[in-house]
């Protein structure tokens, strides 16, 4: 019963870390709203932009190894020695949505505007793509296991004393068309912006850099779990958009 009441703390934990994020990536709706702190607005003085930068490149850096090296097997079998193997994806969204906290609360805004939409109806198209990156996000993780994703069946499973299946390679839904629907959902957030500054900027292309690389190595982990059968599956299908070789 701790288990899963620590599991169900480290999800609704992530789920504020993923509506904080949300609100510090849409900008000028923040700003709208009052929020002091967004990704053109902090509670920090003002730095020089190349320092500023600097900041900024690091947190991002920071963000990519806690998020990629906690994903790897060999840490995950370092970890058993301290943690149950029926947590440790609920440790992992802590350490995550920490580490979110932390690139919101220090990050150094780089104002500087590259473009605005000026246009109101060109605007709302645009928010509405920036939500249905979320939409998409969130969706995919239910067309394979949101619960198991998200570390509350393996608690659950330990709580009620149920097996542990094995691993399933699954290609339902939007898997049928694209290998990675939830790093695609990304994507379309951390670019749909009406109004895209320097500061953001930075952080779309280095987040996006992020998901290039975590791709290479979560293909290589389901590779060596699912063999052939994973080999054949991206060969037929893209990574990313729907009938594009991307």
């Amino acid at each position: 019963m701790p288990g899963m009441l620590f599991a169900l703390f480290a999800y609704l934990g992530f789920g504020l870390a993923a509506l904080a994020l949300a609100l510090f990536i849409a900008a000028p709706l923040s700003a709208g709203l009052g929020l002091p702190i967004h990704v053109d607005a902090s509670l920090w003085p003002a730095s020089s932009p190349w320092f500023a930068g600097a900041i900024d490149f690091g947190l991002i850096v920071f963000f990519g190894l806690q998020h990629s090296v906690m994903a790897r097997p060999g840490f995950k079998r370092w970890m058993s020695a301290t943690v149950p193997v029926y947590l440790q994806r609920a440790v992992y969204l802590v350490a995550t949505s920490i580490m979110v906290t932390v690139l919101i609360a220090f990050w150094q805004p780089l104002p500087a505007m590259i473009w605005q939409v000026q246009d109101s109806f060109a605007a709302t198209l645009i928010w509405m793509l920036y939500g249905f990156g979320w939409l998409l996000l969130v969706a995919a993780t239910f067309m394979i296991d949101h619960f198991e994703l998200f570390g509350l069946s393996q608690p659950f499973r330990q709580w009620r004393g149920l097996p542990v299946p094995h691993d399933e390679f699954r290609t339902s839904w939007l898997y049928r068309y694209m290998r990675h629907p939830i790093y695609t959902g990304w994507l379309v957030i951390f670019w749909a912006t009406p109004q895209m500054s320097v500061g953001h900027l930075l952080f779309a292309i280095g987040m996006s850099a992020y998901i290039v690389v975590g791709i290479i190595y979560e293909e290589r982990d389901l590779i060596a779990t699912f063999g052939g059968r994973y080999r054949d599956y991206r060969r037929r299908v893209p990574a990313l958009i729907p009938g594009l070789k991307i």
